[in-house]
């Protein structure tokens, strides 16, 4: 596989009002892919010098259809709910959230 300087083998920028995104494919040494996605927002200090906040996530290779599922999952339910906003949210959604302890993770 052909590396650039860090690792990176792809990426793509989305631009979203204040916010830019960064999705970049990298490689570790073995060849194994992974996935960087960082959130970057200009912020400005008290002397109006600018900043940038960044968050970063890691999605590793083995969680990839993981996180699929789950994004498709929340952007069908955004629908679902855009058009026909007096829906109720699904209990069992809710239930699932809540339960979750930080031992699970």
């Amino acid at each position: 596989m052909e590396n650039d300087k860090n690792g990176e083998l792809y990426s793509k920028v989305v631009r979203a009002g204040k916010r830019t995104y960064f999705f970049d494919v990298k490689a570790t040494k073995g060849n194994d892919l992974y996935i960087t996605l960082t959130e970057s927002k200009k912020t400005f200090n008290d002397n109006g010098s600018d900043n940038y906040q960044k968050h970063k996530i890691f999605l590793y290779k083995e969680d990839f259809e993981k996180f699929r599922e789950g994004l498709e999952d929340v952007l069908a339910k955004i629908e679902t709910l855009k058009n026909n906003p007096d829906s109720a949210i699904e209990q069992d959604s809710v239930d699932s959230f809540t339960s979750v302890s930080f031992e699970d993770l």
